[in-house]
């Protein structure tokens, strides 16, 4: 079984869709192994979304990311980096197709409700940085 790492965002937490996100992964048949609900400081935030430094829009996104809540999670499943990422939608909500996450929830980027990791490497990384391994 394959695991991923998924946040959802201040966006979702402030707009309580925790659950009902949480429960799309559920009903796909998905296993929540790790979950818990954090405060990026910058500097946790920073070296998340190190790979995006010197980008236009990576200002913003520190900004919005510690701007409150995060659920930090563990999804175990067949193909779950892939699959998960198709149930997301496109990065941009006006882009995303309905009955996805974003498509359904999203409103602009960067409040776009969720983040999952897009390979195995990156699945590792986040892992190990939220969870600790």
């Amino acid at each position: 079984m394959e695991r991923t790492f998924v946040a959802l965002k201040p966006d979702t937490v402030e707009r309580k869709l925790v659950g009902r996100v949480i429960q799309r992964f559920e009903d796909r048949g998905f296993e929540i192994v790790e979950m818990r609900m954090l405060t990026l400081t910058m500097e946790m935030a920073e070296e998340y979304y190190g790979e995006h430094k010197g980008k236009e829009f990576y200002e913003r996104l520190i900004k919005f990311m510690t701007s409150g809540r995060i659920v930090a999670m563990v999804i175990k499943g067949e193909r779950a980096i892939s699959t998960v990422r198709k149930m997301l939608g496109n990065t941009c909500p006006c882009d995303a197709e309905p009955g996805t996450i974003r498509g359904d929830f999203g409103l602009y980027t960067p409040a776009n409700i969720i983040h999952a990791s897009d390979s195995l490497e990156s699945a590792e990384r986040e892992i190990d940085l939220f969870f600790g391994r």
